[in-house]
């Protein structure tokens, strides 16, 4: 007697929850839609662990995405979804680099916040819109825990800083001034120096390029979508 050895659906399914839960892999996107959604929440995890009780966003979740993204056929264009705290420097800028590098237009969206690191995120996509209750926190990089080197601590730090704010300035409007302006304004922020912009205002100070929400975000990139079709017919590889 024959052994039927194909997986049905939800043995699948049941293998795809298990890889999440044991080994934190996610199961790549192979979907069948021109647009795909990617959210990004919480808090943005990098080299350490955050607390369980912590909702995070872990990069290397991420990256394997947008490589699926850029590869699949099917997927014409990417909506980024931001409501971030913030979180690892380091793990914010390779999102950030990796959805400004894709060949596919990209749309971002900050939803109630895209704070700290986030505001690169917000900023690498081709086109970035904010709701009119979003928010963006403005401030210098934090650092916790023991210094050993206080003055080569003080220029590594600086040296990232130089990199989080050539990235910004880069792929937005706002000017280098106004950036560090906004980074060591006092008041804003109770136990910290900063500057924290609502809708309107970070259109306004040039970091985001308008006020609007999801039907606004999907009308942008349908738009996008045809040009880059008409771009690579004109431009054949």
């Amino acid at each position: 007697m024959l052994s039927n050895e194909t997986a049905s659906p939800e043995e699948d399914k049941n293998e795809s929850l298990s890889n999440l839960k044991e080994l934190g892999q996610i199961q790549i996107p192979s979907v069948s839609e021109r647009i795909y959604c990617l959210p990004i929440i919480g808090q943005i995890e990098g080299h350490q662990i955050l607390p369980a009780q912590s909702k995070t966003t872990k990069y290397e979740h991420i990256i394997p995405q947008l490589l699926a993204v850029e590869q699949n056929p099917n997927t014409e264009g990417i909506l980024v979804i931001l409501n971030t705290a913030g979180g690892d420097v380091e793990a914010g800028l390779a999102i950030a680099e990796m959805l400004n590098s894709l060949s596919k237009p990209s749309v971002s969206l900050v939803l109630g916040g895209g704070h700290s690191i986030g505001i690169p995120i917000a900023v690498s996509c081709t086109k970035s819109f904010i709701a009119p209750t979003g928010t963006m926190t403005v401030h210098p990089i934090r650092y916790t825990g023991l210094v050993i080197n206080g003055h080569q601590q003080f220029e590594y730090l600086r040296k990232m800083q130089e990199r989080i704010n050539q990235f910004i300035y880069s792929h937005s409007k706002i000017t280098p001034d106004k950036l560090e302006k906004f980074m060591f304004t006092t008041g804003d922020l109770a136990q910290d120096i900063g500057t924290i912009l609502i809708g309107q205002e970070a259109v306004d100070a040039g970091l985001i390029q308008a006020v609007g929400g999801v039907k606004e975000a999907f009308k942008e990139l349908n738009s996008l979508i045809p040009s880059r079709s008409e771009e690579i017919n004109n431009n054949p590889e």
